[in-house]
């Protein structure tokens, strides 16, 4: 009976993904300044509207998570060097409501799209999904400027790597 229940499981599993692969899901998230992007699921990542040919960070945080915390400061100055060619949206997953994480934001001074959970909607699932996150922040993915996913790190990146990441994904044609 153990092993119906897990074949059966995995099979759905395995359906749920190609039907996320496959049907091209949209989505919306709404930023902590009411202005909402509108998603869609590719088979190799995805695409936001308004962000076309831009390289995306989504970076998956925690208001009390230290390594989050102090990847902010690298993302604030990432977003002001690079802000023609880059978009950095955080989306905080600790439980903040959107007024609390306006709050957060500004006294951080985050320059970048701002997301709480609340307001991703399906999106945070998704990602789970198609990336296999477990919920371990701070979460990257990174997009090419086609919306392609080119790279996905748990843990915190020092300056230097996201430079370089960048460098990287802005000489991809």
């Amino acid at each position: 009976m153990k092993n119906i229940l897990m074949s059966a499981l995995m099979l759905f599993a395995l359906s749920s993904f190609s039907q996320a692969a496959g049907k091209q899901p949209v989505m919306n998230i709404t930023d902590i300044n009411g202005h909402t992007y509108h998603i869609t699921g590719t088979e190799q990542g995805f695409k936001i509207k308004g962000l076309e040919g831009k390289i995306i960070f989504l970076e998956f945080f925690g208001h009390r998570c230290p390594p989050c915390l102090a990847s902010i400061p690298h993302l604030i100055d990432m977003q002001k060097k690079y802000k023609d060619k880059l978009a950095v949206i955080s989306i905080e997953v600790q439980g903040l409501t959107n007024g609390q994480l306006q709050q957060f934001a500004k006294e951080k001074g985050m320059n970048y799209i701002v997301v709480a959970n609340e307001k991703a909607g399906k999106f945070t699932d998704y990602i789970a999904q198609r990336a296999q996150w477990r919920g371990s922040i701070p979460f990257m993915v990174a997009l090419d400027k086609k919306g392609n996913v080119q790279f996905v790190q748990a843990g915190m990146l020092p300056e230097s790597s996201l430079e370089e990441l960048v460098r990287q994904l802005d000489a991809l044609k």
